[in-house]
């Protein structure tokens, strides 16, 4: 499954739930809360923008945002909220597309980061992001913790959600660290509507050295937008990384 392919027209007419799901305002709110505050008087850089669910009201709250987006079905979406002028977008990966400019802020939320799936390409995105902030400046990450402890010993899936008309499923590849999520949709006829993605998950140390070799340092990390600690049931995470240094230069044979 292509990234090109799985965010097709389709995909981005439904991607919207307009004050529901990732869109209701106990969700979205904190999240825009905190990056205008990160970003603070700077420029604010969103890899996988998508839609435009965060950048739309954080350009609304006085934040000027670029983004980077491989889907153009999805930036077609984004189009009929605003223009070009208001937010602009560059088209392309989010490891190695370049937005003009230098930037106080580089985000990515709700487990994109997952959505590259090789250790490198995932490296790659952390050195992007330093490639476009100013020294000092910040990359904030939301990503869910692997939830290992739920898959017994031969068992390969695990429904991570249910509820109705809605299932939630997530097959593991241990070895590769993969994950592909199902996400079944149906009703009271007989029809189901099934769509899937691959991820590769991170482990939170995993992702703190992903940092290190490209020049930030871990600032802070949370449950949550709203602060909540951080412990070892917390499910996911929103950690934010400073640019100390220049990052690592990969020796060469």
């Amino acid at each position: 499954m292509r990234q090109q392919e799985i965010w097709d027209a389709a995909t981005a007419r439904r991607y919207d739930t307009p004050g529901t799901g990732m869109f209701a305002p106990e969700v979205l709110g904190p999240a825009v809360d905190r990056l205008a505050e990160l970003a603070g008087d700077g420029r604010a850089l969103e890899f996988a923008i998508g839609t435009g669910r965060v950048a739309v009201p954080l350009a609304e709250r006085g934040v000027p945002v670029t983004g980077i987006e491989l889907s153009r079905p999805m930036i077609d979406q984004l189009r009929t909220k605003v223009d070009d002028a208001t937010i602009p977008v560059v088209v392309g990966d989010m490891a190695t597309a370049v937005a003009p400019g230098e930037y106080t802020l580089v985000y990515l939320v709700y487990n994109t980061i997952s959505n590259l799936l090789t250790q490198a390409e995932q490296v790659a995105c952390f050195r992007n992001a330093a490639r476009h902030l100013t020294p000092g400046g910040r990359f904030v990450i939301e990503l869910w913790v692997p939830e290992l402890r739920k898959l017994p010993p031969g068992q390969q899936a695990v429904v991570w959600h249910g509820e109705a008309g809605y299932i939630g499923l997530d097959t593991y590849d241990v070895l590769r660290q993969h994950i592909v999520s199902h996400h079944f949709h149906f009703d009271e006829s007989e029809q189901a509507r099934l769509f899937r993605s691959p991820h590769r998950y991170i482990w939170p140390a995993e992702l703190d050295l992903m940092g290190q070799l490209a020049g930030f340092e871990l600032e802070s990390r949370h449950a949550d937008w709203t602060g909540t600690e951080f412990t070892a049931e917390s499910r996911s995470h929103v950690s934010v990384y400073r640019r100390t240094s220049s990052p690592v230069i990969e020796a060469q044979p």
